[in-house]
């Protein structure tokens, strides 16, 4: 299967507000041309350029200008998945790496957002057609984790039709890529996708690997504040907009020196007439996983879900009072969680306590469940409507043993037990036939369940919400 490069709330209750002082503003003389930077308020927590630890950032692209100045010492490693050099001559991962990473208040050029971030350059779009391979991309994710990125940016995709048996777009390589970073405390961070190839505009479901689990799936929004009209939209897997429209950043020089009249040699200004007005939710993706990367350099404990629900949960809420027409005022399929707001996402890691972290993930199914090994525990994870909908535990049973289960959430948290018996795979293929039990329960109240086994063999605790939202809970197993 091939794949195209895209072309282009509530608060976080982490603690309370920190007293307002004056915005850092870069010396870099593109800034005024960067209008995302102010929407993103990507330096109002900042007096100065704050010495954070280095984070190093994947960008899974069409290569990056090594040699560009404002990229000097902000690269760490580069490699190409399709083959030839790891340069980049179509411009897109040039554009993408430096929304993030490049230099700030050097007196040159444009900001770049994380000044933190340290790159991985994995090149895996094909220089002769622009497409991308699946197990390309996956060993591209792969490698970049084991290098050490903490934050991998995909500003890439395929039109994704459920409804569509053979237009699924989905990559078992891809999903199990993701899952590996995911175990080894990366976040992966991608776009949702425009819908130009999608049969109608706007299109309503994200792509992968936005539509995976763990995956923070990121929109486009314009200047007037209106979610970006090619912006795929979804209920579940858009998770929060940041701009796309008008963009201006880094462009390889080899590129830009064919329009000798131009003057910003080296920026996306002198680009191709495509990229003079960047649009597309590639490159709103690279402002979030920039906000991913200063989160880790504050807190480098942080779990991927950890970052994702804070930069979630302190995003801004989308409305008509804010632009977006369409928009709820809540989390909605144009906008998700809302628009992107570092400045808050920082204050909140600053003042408050994170989130609960659930050291069990991925365990979103029977391949990949965490296995329980002791005759009793006791331990709290979390779960997520949108992003971490199931858990899944295997537990191993005697004939005749007696397994009893007992959970309880957050408020406003619905979560349900099923038991289901040795020999299925995945949920994907659950059946009443398989379920050994199962306890559902009012909103509220603990649920319990209790099964004598008839056979002997691994069994799967699969533990799920029931309605849309996210919290943490506790669960007790014992068997006798």
């Amino acid at each position: 299967m091939r794949r195209w490069v895209l072309a282009g709330a509530a608060a976080l209750a982490l603690g309370a507000p920190v007293a307002a002082h004056a915005a850092f503003s870069p010396n870099d003389p593109l800034l005024s041309k960067q209008w995302y930077v102010d929407q993103d308020r990507a330096f109002d927590a900042f007096n100065v350029v704050t010495a954070l630890r280095p984070v190093r950032v994947a960008v899974i692209d069409s290569g990056v200008e090594l040699s560009h100045p404002e990229l000097q010492g902000r690269v760490v490693v580069a490699r190409s998945f399709v083959g030839g050099s790891y340069a980049d001559i179509q411009g897109h991962g040039t554009f993408v790496a430096g929304e993030i990473a490049a230099a700030v208040d050097n007196g040159r050029g444009i900001a770049g957002l994380a000044p933190s971030a340290r790159v991985i350059v994995a090149k895996v779009v094909r220089d002769d057609d622009g497409t991308v391979s699946p197990k390309a991309e996956a060993r591209a994710i792969r490698w970049a984790v084991k290098r050490g990125a903490r934050v991998i940016n995909v500003s890439l995709g395929s039109v994704r039709d459920p409804e569509e048996s053979g237009n699924t777009g989905f990559s078992l390589v891809e999903q199990r890529a993701v899952n590996y970073a995911t175990r080894h405390g990366a976040l992966v961070v991608a776009a949702v996708g425009n819908s130009t190839l999608a049969p109608v505009k706007p299109w309503r479901y994200a792509s992968y690997p936005a539509a995976l689990p763990h995956v923070l799936g990121v929109g486009s929004y314009n200047k007037s504040g209106d979610v970006s009209s090619f912006s795929n939209r979804d209920e579940v897997y858009v998770d929060v907009i940041a701009p796309g429209e008008d963009m201006v950043s880094l462009f390889p020089r080899p590129m830009t020196a064919k329009y000798t009249s131009c003057a910003e040699q080296g920026y996306s200004l002198c680009g191709p007439k495509e990229y003079r007005h960047a649009s597309g939710t590639s490159f709103s993706a690279p402002q979030v996983a920039a906000a991913a990367a200063t989160l880790f350099s504050m807190r480098p404990s942080l779990s991927p879900d950890q970052v994702s629900t804070i930069i979630e949960r302190t995003a801004t809420l989308a409305s008509p009072a804010n632009g977006c027409g369409a928009c709820t005022g809540g989390r909605d399929a144009l906008s998700g969680w809302g628009k992107l707001d570092i400045s808050s996402a920082v204050k909140a890691l600053r003042t408050g306590r994170a989130p609960v972290k659930d050291r069990f993930e991925p365990n979103d199914d029977i391949s990949i469940a965490h296995k329980v090994r002791a005759g009793k525990a006791r331990f709290r994870a979390t779960i997520d409507y949108w992003d971490d909908p199931n858990d899944v535990y295997r537990i191993r049973l005697k004939r005749g043993q007696t397994l009893s289960v007992s959970t309880g959430a957050t408020p406003n948290v619905d979560i349900s037990l099923n038991l289901w018996r040795p020999g299925l795979d995945s949920l994907a293929g659950s059946s009443d036939w398989f379920r050994a039990a199962r306890s559902v329960h009012p909103l509220g109240d603990p649920e319990h369940l209790t099964y004598r086994a008839t056979q002997t063999g691994w069994f799967s605790l699969q533990v799920s919400t029931a309605r849309a939202d996210s919290g943490s809970y506790w669960l007790r197993i014992k068997r006798s």
